[in-house]
């Protein structure tokens, strides 16, 4: 009965620690620094065609409430109309959730994120029109709008980071314009890869720093959530398109899944043992016995007081072969 109310309360104790809510970062992730910021390319930037211009200037709508509350976005969100523009004069406001584009040629192109409409007045010539399905307060509705000849290039983005630690081990950036239209793409799709993890399935396929993706599950990448998306919805194989310096290459990547390991196992007063991932120390009768050990060294000790220790020496051992 001595003992019941002690281990009680260690019983509680060992209940009510928590356990970590999110998976440690990865140890072996690798992010070289000439890849941390963007290039200095924007001489070249200023240098690219221009394209239309019709004054309106959109955002991600995943950031609208009622994205953030669990329904699936659609569309862009007009963040800005320039006064006096052609988007001013056919009506647009700040707000409106524009969907779908009918093209001069006749097409439509759906919008769902910020560098789709950016293709749009890239590739609709000055002098054209644009018609525009949207949404107002719960309403759809069409207008048209003009295109003008763009006179100055719309402002530079600034860099984005996306970390994917589960099932690859990368880190992506947003490509900047001259990156993405060198690959065929619009501004703001495209995802530089700038980290990768000494696992990261990406390696053996021959993924390097600075790599630009593409394309994702065959689909263009508009920007680097879609990659994302796509690594969490893969069963086993993803399909990839990399740029490097002009030269596309298809890959096939066979996704990673995280490590398990023990951490700790206690049992007072008779057995403890923890690993971290670097270092594993087991203690048995409140250490009267113990052993631990690392990558490069070991040690037992026994009644507290004896202790034997190895480990590597800070020379190399000539073998023969």
């Amino acid at each position: 009965m001595k003992w019941s109310a002690p281990l009680c309360l260690v019983l509680l104790v060992c209940g009510c620690s928590g356990l970590p809510r999110k998976k440690p970062p990865l140890r072996t992730m690798e992010e070289p620094l000439q890849h941390f910021e963007a290039p200095a390319d924007e001489a070249a930037r200023l240098g690219l065609k221009l394209g239309g211009f019709t004054g309106i200037y959109v955002a991600d709508s995943r950031q609208d409430l009622d994205a953030l509350a669990g329904e699936e976005p659609e569309g862009v969100r007009v963040t800005r109309v320039v006064e006096n523009s052609p988007g001013d004069a056919a009506g647009v406001f700040v707000g409106d959730l524009i969907f779908e584009v009918g093209m001069p040629d006749g097409s439509i192109r759906e919008l769902a994120w910020p560098s789709d409409w950016r293709a749009v007045e890239l590739d609709a010539e000055p002098g054209s029109s644009l018609q525009l399905i949207y949404d107002r307060a719960g309403v759809e509705a069409e207008l048209q709008v003009a295109v003008q000849q763009r006179l100055h290039a719309p402002g530079r983005h600034a860099v984005e980071r996306f970390r994917e630690e589960d099932r690859v081990g990368v880190v992506l950036r947003t490509a900047t314009e001259v990156e993405a239209r060198a690959a065929g793409l619009a501004p703001g799709a495209g995802a530089v890869v700038v980290g990768l993890d000494a696992r990261s399935p990406l390696r053996a396929e021959g993924v390097q720093f600075g790599d630009l993706i593409a394309h994702v599950a065959e689909k263009p990448v508009a920007h680097p959530q879609l990659v994302l998306d796509a690594i969490r919805a893969a069963d086993d194989i993803l399909k990839l398109e990399t740029v490097r310096k002009g030269e596309r290459r298809s890959i096939e990547v066979s996704l990673s899944e995280r490590e398990g390991r023990t951490r700790s196992i206690f049992i007072p007063p008779i057995y403890w043992y923890t690993d971290d991932g670097q270092e594993t120390d087991t203690q048995i009768l409140f250490g009267l016995v113990g052993w631990g050990g690392t990558a490069a060294a070991w040690q037992f000790r026994l009644l507290w007081f004896f202790s034997f220790e190895g480990g590597d020496a800070d020379v190399l051992e000539e073998v023969e072969h």
